[in-house]
């Protein structure tokens, strides 16, 4: 590690953020997979903790969460009857808790699609807030218990509830499912229905495809160890909260410094420094 200059970290990083995998990252770059990979993982977990001291007392009036599947080594379908129960392949599922007025991503945990998981992400996203929100999800059972230990009564909760299904006119294998219906859950308190939406955290869902490539569909650069996917969706939001401009906020303005967090608009080579003060 100590061996890369500043410009060729941030040469590396560049092509990880911008939807590179590992191997192609190596090719563009000429540097060793071990090299990139090491990176990875230790800027991953600098970013990460760097992130978990930074989003606190946040203001946000409303967060959207949803839950993003991606896998580990082979899709849980794939696991052969002699491995499992073994941690670290299979299923992950990276839950998130975005912001949709300063787009930023407040709290995210790779785990799997359990109650105790949605426990400790809901746990985690109340203790990062200042004042009470509107908070909207999906139809998954465990977040009303979980909303509920960690808001109580503090909290005005809507449940947005989609039905998919497929366009019967659409004849690629591929194509995405549609919203065939939707329907509006009241859990807690007294929501502005105007502003019941899961639109915006689901757009991030596209967003982080676009940015990772092992989120992305029918891909080979999946990820091969549970540590690698965290690193690798700690250092994209690193980057898409700091150093990303967002189109709805200004052309050089951020999520972060929407929210009052950064203000300016952070390089790829400061994201790299962390490394240096760690």
């Amino acid at each position: 590690m100590n061996r890369l200059k500043s410009w060729e970290r941030a040469q590396i990083v560049w092509a990880l953020v911008e939807g590179n995998s590992i191997r192609s990252t190596v090719r563009i770059t000429g540097f060793a997979k071990a090299t990139v990979s090491k990176l990875l993982v230790d800027l991953g977990r600098v970013c990460a903790a760097y992130q978990n001291d930074a989003l606190r007392n946040l203001s946000a009036s409303r967060i959207e969460c949803d839950e993003i599947w991606s896998f580990v080594g082979m899709k849980d379908k794939s696991i052969p009857e002699e491995r499992r129960g073994e941690e670290g392949i299979g299923d992950a599922w990276t839950w998130t808790a975005l912001d949709p007025d300063t787009k930023l991503m407040c709290t995210w945990l790779v785990a799997d699609r359990s109650s105790d998981s949605c426990d400790a992400f809901i746990a985690d996203l109340a203790s990062r807030l200042a004042h009470r929100v509107q908070i909207t999800t999906d139809g998954f059972p465990a977040y009303i218990e979980a909303i509920g230990d960690a808001f109580g009564r503090n909290v005005d909760y809507a449940m947005l509830i989609k039905d998919y299904g497929t366009d019967p006119s659409e004849d690629r294998r591929f194509s995405p499912p549609v919203v065939r219906s939707e329907s509006v859950r009241v859990i807690e308190g007294d929501p502005d229905e105007s502003k019941i939406s899961t639109s915006y955290v689901e757009r991030s869902n596209l967003t982080m495809r676009m940015g990772m490539r092992r989120f992305t569909r029918l891909t080979n650069g999946f990820s091969k160890k549970t540590e690698n996917l965290a690193a690798a969706v700690a250092l994209h939001f690193m980057y898409y909260n700091f150093a990303r401009p967002h189109k709805t906020l200004g052309s050089k303005i951020s999520p972060a410094m929407a929210a009052g967090l950064s203000d300016h608009l952070w390089t790829v080579e400061e994201i790299c420094r962390l490394l240096e003060s760690n």
